[in-house]
């Protein structure tokens, strides 16, 4: 739960320690699409647009739990997978090439 503060560098300190942690988190899901690129056998596997949509909608419902605006969150998401998706498309294909190569 979000402390009180009481001027505007409080709120800012509070906010960049809330970012370490964010960032953080976000190489370590980073870390888990990586991996995941081993197990998908095509692009459309990589985009997976059914996926997409079901991490959508867990995490609308997760942020109604907590407090959060769905949209900020539905936004937020969306660029997100859809900023992991390019990571992802390129590392697959930078395999692909490696396993083409090997055969």
């Amino acid at each position: 739960m979000a402390a009180t503060c009481t001027t505007l560098e409080e709120v800012r300190t509070n906010i960049d320690l809330l970012d370490k942690q964010i960032i953080t988190l976000l190489a370590e899901r980073g870390r888990y699409v990586s991996q995941a690129a081993r197990f998908k056998k095509d692009t459309a596997d990589v985009k997976a647009p059914q996926r997409v949509e079901q991490v959508i909608a867990k995490v609308r419902g997760l942020s109604e739990t907590v407090g959060a605006n769905p949209e900020v969150t539905e936004h937020v998401y969306r660029a997100m997978i859809a900023a992991f998706i390019q990571q992802e498309l390129g590392e697959h294909a930078a395999m692909t090439k490696v396993g083409e190569r090997q055969a």
